[in-house]
């Protein structure tokens, strides 16, 4: 039995100042076949004060949302502690270590990348992607942070645009969501 190759996501998580903001394509892909224009891959979570997207199979990335929420829930909301709990889990689970997706997570604070490898990775600059077209998206993104005065949600969209340009598995059906830290 051969498997099937999925693929179609990009997100984008900018930090500008007070801002973080994560933006995600829509199309969902099945072999060289677009199944979906408009799959919804980033959300707000616990009552809006957390950024989540996804990237991977649809069913294993509902999967570790729900996970991560659980973990969440288990470390009084606290996003790295939740964050190492739920890669130390799906790295030494042997169900788990199954899954093909990746997610991003970001509050007011910071912004992580976490992956089955058992990966919690925090971004040098304000910028984290994942996905087929993350490496174009960030390449993007960081050169809008660097060279503009852009807001985050600005350079997160413009990003994404470019990424939908050069990435065959990137459209333009966004999803973009942002938090602002008051104080």
């Amino acid at each position: 039995m051969s498997s099937i190759n999925m693929r179609g996501t990009t997100i984008c998580c900018v930090r500008r100042e007070n801002e973080v903001t994560v933006a995600g394509d829509g199309q969902v892909t099945l072999g060289d076949t677009v199944m979906k224009h408009g799959a919804r891959k980033v959300r707000k979570i616990r009552d809006g004060n957390i950024l989540i997207g996804f990237a991977g199979s649809t069913a294993d990335a509902m999967c570790l949302f729900e996970m991560f929420e659980a973990k969440l829930d288990e470390h009084g909301g606290n996003l790295t502690r939740a964050a190492v709990g739920l890669a130390k889990q799906w790295r030494t689970d042997k169900y788990l270590k199954q899954l093909e997706a990746m997610m991003i997570v970001a509050d007011t604070e910071r912004t992580l990348i976490i992956s089955g490898n058992g990966d919690v990775l925090e971004p040098d600059e304000g910028v984290a992607s994942i996905g087929s077209g993350g490496p174009y998206v960030k390449s993007a993104a960081t050169a809008l942070l660097r060279h503009s005065e852009h807001s985050a949600r600005d350079i997160a969209e413009y990003a994404m645009q470019i990424a939908a340009e050069t990435c065959i598995y990137t459209n333009t059906s966004f999803t973009i969501e942002s938090l602002e830290k008051t104080s």
